[in-house]
């Protein structure tokens, strides 16, 4: 995972890191849109664990999960979602929601998507202090476990955050629910800028851990005003709200190749 970061910055940019519910528009539409956005200039690709109580999102992608569960969407198919994404080459990761991973079987879950070539997982609502399972069992299988510090957490927060992640840091820029904003969150670059010096008092030989920002971006000229300051920008629900708009799924999938394209070119520039 961080390896797409050190591409990125080796390159004079931040990573593009797209997110898309496994499911949606269908099991296939959400492979053939997750594969698109890494053609078109993602670097890592998070595919959503649909779930029915999701209490972090706002209604975008609220209506984008509804519908993966409708269509009857599996754990099977995030793990076959997963596979296919991965074998683009891009680092895949799933976010969920604790509880599932936590029905399903922590160990169990962590070998599947390993077996799957998933990168890690992104937990928003597990704390590291109940994290001790999902941490023995990333290790085991050599994946990366990405927390998330936000607007609120104190400097104290955020040095035991961090201090669990591997392959990034997600920042969330604002208060509330997910979804595009007009602008960024003015406190999103402050945020970045605690959360990278606590990183940068970790002991001597501590891993890179990069920030990813997301919550809120859905434009180039957004995409670049966040990659001025972080390592990586994160974009869900601007994806998603072209899809839940076109009128067929490939309308859908060459309105999500074309902002791909748009975000890819802000991160660039940002820099």
């Amino acid at each position: 995972m961080a390896g797409a970061y050190e591409k990125a910055g080796a390159e004079g940019r931040a990573a593009l890191v797209g997110y898309l519910p496994a499911g949606f528009p269908s099991v296939q539409g959400a492979i053939d849109v997750a594969t698109e956005m890494v053609r078109a200039g993602c670097d890592v690709i998070e595919i959503g664990l649909p779930y029915s109580d999701p209490l972090m999102d706002g209604p975008t992608i609220q209506d984008a999960v509804h519908q993966a569960l409708v269509g009857g969407v599996r754990i099977s198919d995030v793990f076959r979602t997963v596979e296919a994404v991965a074998a683009t080459g891009a680092p895949t990761l799933v976010m969920t929601y604790w509880n599932p991973v936590d029905r399903y079987g922590v160990d169990a879950f962590a070998r599947d998507l390993r077996s799957a070539g998933g990168a890690g997982l992104i937990t928003p609502d597990l704390a590291p202090e109940e994290a001790g399972d999902w941490l023995e069992a990333a290790e085991t299988h050599d994946l990366d476990r990405i927390f998330l510090v936000a607007l609120s957490s104190t400097d104290e927060r955020i040095q035991k955050i961090t201090g669990v992640c591997r392959g990034f840091v997600y920042a969330a820029s604002l208060m509330g629910v997910t979804g595009a904003r007009s602008v960024v969150d003015t406190g999103a670059a402050r945020l970045v800028e605690r959360t990278r010096k606590v990183i940068s008092d970790r002991p001597p030989g501590a891993p890179r851990l990069p920030i990813g920002l997301g919550l809120g971006v859905g434009t180039g000229d957004q995409a670049a005003e966040v990659a001025g300051f972080a390592d990586g920008v994160i974009v869900g629900s601007a994806f998603i709200r072209r899809l839940l708009d076109a009128p067929s799924e490939q309308a859908g999938l060459d309105a999500v190749r074309e902002l791909t394209a748009e975000l890819a070119e802000g991160v660039r520039r940002g820099r």
